[in-house]
C-alpha cells in the first residue's frame, strides 16, 4: 500500500506558518469518489483517505512506513528564500518607483 509523506505548506490566508513543522503521512486512495444521487455529496467507501497521521521527524515516518510494510512515496519540501526588509526601504531615495 502507498502512503506519501510530506511538511504542509504555510496557510496562503495566514502569514504564520503554523501547522508546517511536523510530516504527514496521508494514504493513497484505493476507491474512485462518486457522487451520491440522492444528495449530491461526494463519497468514497475507501476511508483510509480520511486518515492523516503527524510525525516529529521525517524518519519517525519512514520507520512507521517500514514497520507497517507501507510503500513510502516522500516529497521533500521545498526552501523559503527569506527577503530582509525594513520599513525605512519604502522611502528610501534609491528606490525604484
Amino acid at each position: 500500500m502507498k502512503v506519501r509523506v510530506f511538511k504542509p505548506a504555510k496557510n496562503a490566508m495566514q502569514s504564520g506558518r503554523a501547522g508546517t513543522k511536523h510530516w504527514v503521512m496521508e494514504f493513497e486512495p484505493r476507491a474512485q469518489k462518486l457522487p451520491d444521487h440522492l444528495m449530491g455529496w461526494i463519497g468514497s467507501t475507501d476511508t483510509r483517505g480520511q486518515v492523516r497521521m503527524e510525525f516529529e521527524t521525517l524518519e519517525e515516518a519512514q520507520a512507521f512506513a517500514a514497520k507497517h510494510n507501507l510503500i513510502a512515496e516522500i516529497e521533500q519540501p521545498k526552501s523559503r528564500k527569506i527577503q530582509i526588509k525594513s520599513y525605512a526601504d519604502n522611502f528610501a531615495f534609491k528606490r525604484v518607483v
